[in-house]
């Protein structure tokens, strides 16, 4: 059974504040300290008793047993090795959805055996303390990265403590985990921003949009409310996954525009066919 412990979530957004639901529901943690650079986040996460208290990032690593980062991976990669060598034996483990410039980062520090890397594959589109979802992480999948490179105890730990929540999971190596996240994530936000962009481009009547918008338009754009500040960084770092399935969803744009403009019914319904077969997949 996975032992309460005091922990100190680093970004109570949406991520770092589920997490802390579902940390408090689950009785997994005897004190949760927050770590939040935004005042008004930081205000917000303890107006919604997200977290027991907020405390300066080298206080709360000294107090703490368990430090959980949830903040944008740019600022993830810089940060984990400061905390890394500020710790003693404390656990540490990261909500990002990149891995391979995060392991890089560390994997040649004394003590990355302290750190363990995840990713609960979980999110909506919106941001901020207010936006945390109770029970979030709960029949979801989470990945766990480069475990061979972790501690038994930390991974015991943090395995129990994703059990606890819910969550199914998975091991891979991190450059395999961010070639897949670009595949089923990173594509879909960028095709949602895309579609969203020319959207506003061609239609001017914000009124049409509103009162035309079907469910499949609002599903497939929903995406695009997402925050920038997270996933900038995210296309950024696994840039070559994501331009690898980014150059290949053109080219299919590019069959279905040339089978519209020629009128060529047959590859178009051949086309469309062979995209029904993701119905063996996802139901």
């Amino acid at each position: 059974m996975t032992d309460r412990k005091k922990i100190a979530i680093v970004g109570v957004g949406l991520i770092g504040g589920s997490m802390a639901l579902q940390l408090h529901e689950k009785k997994l943690s005897s004190r949760l300290i927050g770590v939040e650079t935004d005042p008004v986040h930081a205000a917000k996460a303890l107006e919604l008793e997200l977290v027991d208290e907020i405390l300066p990032l080298e206080t709360a690593i000294d107090l703490a047993e368990v430090i959980i980062l949830a903040i944008p991976v740019d600022r993830m990669v810089n940060l984990l090795p400061v905390i890394l060598n500020r710790v003693k034996d404390q656990i540490i483990l990261d909500l990002g959805s990149t891995k391979s410039q995060l392991a890089e980062a560390v994997k040649h520090h004394e003590k990355r055996g302290r750190y363990c890397a995840t990713h609960p594959m979980w999110g909506t589109e919106y941001s901020g303390p207010a936006s945390a979802v109770k029970g979030a992480f709960e029949n979801k999948a989470v990945i766990f990265c480069n475990t061979e490179q972790t501690d038994a105890d930390v991974l015991d730990w943090v395995k129990g403590m994703f059990r606890k929540i819910g969550m199914r999971q998975l091991e891979m190596e991190a450059g395999a985990h961010d070639l897949h996240a670009a595949y089923v994530s990173h594509i879909s936000h960028i095709t949602s921003f895309a579609l969203a962009n020319t959207v506003l481009q061609k239609e001017k009547e914000d009124n049409a949009i509103f009162e035309l918008a079907s469910a499949g338009f609002e599903s497939t754009v929903r995406l695009a409310k997402s925050n920038p500040s997270m996933w900038v960084p995210i296309f950024l770092q696994n840039k070559e996954n994501v331009l690898d399935v980014l150059n290949e969803h053109i080219e299919q744009l590019k069959r279905f525009r040339d089978c519209i403009q020629e009128e060529k019914a047959d590859e178009l319904k051949n086309l469309i066919e062979e995209a029904n077969k993701i119905r063996r997949i996802i139901r």
